[in-house]
């Protein structure tokens, strides 16, 4: 008798920034953001780590409307990041949060660039912490952080692995997705050097490539979902401070009316970004230890991503999510 596979769980979210239409469209109110998730009736979660004025409210709404906060996250400097980081994971305590999505930039409070054994250091720290709330962190994959240097994710999580720790980390591969055939989006870090060389693969459809890397060493806990594109449109309608345009980092999963964006949007332009998607959940569903156990879409309005947008950032997340999990139901009747 051939034994099936045990079939893994798997819950969909929403990142709450994302639960408003367009960018020129005011923030829902707290409760009128889980009122939408609920009456949606498409997700199993909010994704959140609210401000201090925030906690109640959102306990509040996640009791009143049965949606759990599931995941949250913050980003870090390391150096004056300890007090921070504790006051987060005991608001994900709080809110019955099981993972904190964590983003460390790139230096350290002096300016110092962080060596693979800082970063060790920083995980091991917040992973004691984390533990002890019942609340497991997890290091994303993320532009303007150190992880950006995608070679050096596995360098350090096999140096946590070396002292008897998990290594969890929140998958987000659109960061990963949009450098593919972007010269300028390359340059960072090196890394065109570096795929040049055969160092690094980030073609999804290509063997031994970075995202299937991570997927297969059992890393990824929690998993963030904005598609994008190889050689992803800039966001022309957004700024930053210094008046440098947003890098894009969001293409539309759903096709957007003609005045919507401001690209040429195709389906199959988004298949690469679907491959590792359908990777990911493959994996989950053939190996009983896999440690995924939510993916949150986030589409956002922030000047990478959707800053400007007239298309609808809760009707992409609507989408994208009935394709994730019809594609997770197509997986568990197949095999």
């Amino acid at each position: 008798m051939v034994q099936k596979y045990m079939t893994n769980q798997l819950k969909f979210g929403i990142q709450t920034n994302g639960i408003k239409h367009t960018h020129f469209n005011p923030m829902p109110s707290i409760n009128e953001r889980f009122l939408m998730v609920k009456e949606i009736g498409i997700f199993d979660y909010v994704d959140k780590t609210p401000e201090a004025n925030e906690i109640e409210d959102f306990k509040l709404a996640s009791e009143k409307y049965n949606i759990p906060v599931r995941a949250g996250g913050w980003f870090y400097t390391i150096g004056d990041h300890k007090e921070l980081l504790m006051r987060n994971l005991k608001t994900a305590k709080i809110l019955g949060s099981i993972v904190h999505n964590v983003q460390i930039h790139s230096y350290d409070i002096e300016g110092k660039i962080l060596s693979d054994l800082d970063l060790r250091d920083a995980y091991l720290e917040a992973y004691d912490i984390g533990m002890k709330l019942g609340v497991v962190p997890c290091f994303e994959i993320h532009v303007n952080m150190w992880s950006e240097d995608f070679p050096r994710v596995s360098k350090v999580g096999k140096l946590i692995e070396d002292k008897g720790i998990d290594f969890n980390i929140t998958l987000d591969h659109s960061h990963v997705i949009f450098k593919i055939d972007n010269p300028k989006e390359q340059k960072v870090f090196d890394i065109d050097k570096k795929i040049e060389k055969g160092e690094l693969i980030i073609d999804p459809f290509t063997k031994g490539n970075v995202i299937s890397e991570w997927i297969n060493n059992g890393w990824v806990k929690h998993c963030h979902a904005r598609s994008s594109i190889p050689n992803n449109p800039i966001n022309i309608f957004g700024k930053h401070p210094n008046g440098s345009i947003g890098r894009g980092i969001q293409y539309p999963f759903k096709k957007p009316k003609e005045d919507e964006y401001h690209e040429k949007w195709e389906e199959a332009f988004l298949e690469p970004w679907k491959e590792c998607i359908r990777n990911l959940l493959i994996y989950h569903y053939k190996d009983p230890n896999s440690k995924l156990g939510q993916i949150s879409t986030e589409f956002i309005p922030n000047t990478d991503y959707g800053e400007g947008c007239k298309y609808s950032l809760f009707e992409q997340a609507v989408e994208c999510t009935k394709w994730m999990k019809k594609t997770w139901e197509t997986i568990n009747k197949a095999a």
